[in-house]
């Protein structure tokens, strides 16, 4: 089994109704959820995040620090299985115009619940659960 790793952000913004986030949905699969994509072999983590969020949005954010989750899972691409592990981190929008690439056919600014309703998978909804939860407790302080 091959193994792929790749790096995306979760993007929020201060809405007019409160916290929304970034929501894509992918042109090929029809699926909601986080800008990500491949590590390359010359960029770290956070670097790859936020290339690809560039790419595929055009979008700059703030990463926040002491947000770094992993999510792993399984999929397979023809006759190859693949092990995937793609590494988040979360970031506050400097803008909100999308210019979407290619790979996305649609975006969404929505709030918590209804981002956690749209989102394809239960590991991508967990995810945003803990990007929440972290937000929170940033309030509190």
């Amino acid at each position: 089994m091959e193994t792929e790793r790749s790096a995306g952000v979760i993007v929020f913004r201060d809405g007019p109704a409160g916290r929304e986030y970034l929501l894509l949905r992918s042109a090929s699969g029809g699926h909601w959820g986080f800008p990500k994509g491949r590590v390359e072999s010359d960029e770290d983590e956070a670097t790859a995040a936020l290339r690809e969020l560039h790419e595929e949005t055009g979008i700059a954010v703030e990463i926040l620090p002491g947000f770094r989750e992993v999510i792993r899972y399984e999929f397979t691409r023809g006759l190859r299985n693949f092990s995937k592990e793609a590494i988040y981190f979360l970031g506050r929008a400097r803008s909100s115009a999308v210019r979407l690439s290619g790979e996305h056919c649609e975006y969404l600014w929505a709030s918590y619940e209804r981002t956690r309703q749209r989102l394809s998978f239960e590991n991508a909804q967990e995810l945003l659960d803990k990007a929440e939860r972290f937000l929170q407790a940033q309030e509190s302080r």
